[in-house]
């Protein structure tokens, strides 16, 4: 599997990842367990078994153009009613323009995820992958009411073959 994913601001990283720390500390499945290297706080706009021959040059390009991007986290929620714990991102509309443009480069790749579909993608940044039996309302209050914003400010890929991140356009920062 490939994706594509926005990275955040160094602001909104730190964010995110403090509310990783607190879950962690409090008990709560927590993606500060996950210590890969390439485990950061980034918004999946795509994911697909292969890129199709020149997407990731369009790819490149179209996110060049578009980044930097504002993020501004809305409500913490468990999606689908038992995992994942995300923070959901307010939908701005440039965000929402780049994901439909990312779907349509992408249209002719094989394995397209059908939860990043326009019509299905819920903008979010993950907080704990498997946390079905854990208590949402306790995770709201740990990781707090705020509305924290920052940026997303480059693009990446990450392989699942060989679990590694590659930029896409300009390097991640």
């Amino acid at each position: 599997m490939r994706t594509v994913e926005l990275v955040c601001s160094a602001e909104l990283d730190a964010t995110v990842r403090a509310a990783w720390d607190r879950l962690a500390g409090a008990g709560l499945p927590s993606l500060a367990r996950n210590t890969h290297p390439s485990n950061r706080p980034h918004l999946t706009l795509a994911a697909v078994d292969e890129f199709p021959p020149g997407a990731v040059a369009r790819l490149g390009a179209l996110v060049a153009d578009a980044l930097p991007l504002p993020a501004r986290l809305g409500e913490v929620a468990v999606l689908d009613g038992s995992a994942p714990l995300v923070w959901l991102v307010d939908p701005d509309p440039a965000l929402v323009a780049l994901h439909r443009a990312v779907w349509r480069i992408l249209g002719d790749a094989d394995g397209r995820n059908p939860w990043h579909a326009p019509q299905r993608w819920n903008p979010h940044l993950s907080l704990a992958l498997r946390f079905r039996s854990a208590d949402p309302g306790l995770a709201r209050a740990i990781v707090g009411a705020g509305r924290p914003a920052g940026e997303f400010v480059a693009a990446r890929s990450y392989d699942s073959v060989e679990r590694s991140v590659a930029p896409i356009g300009p390097p991640v920062r």
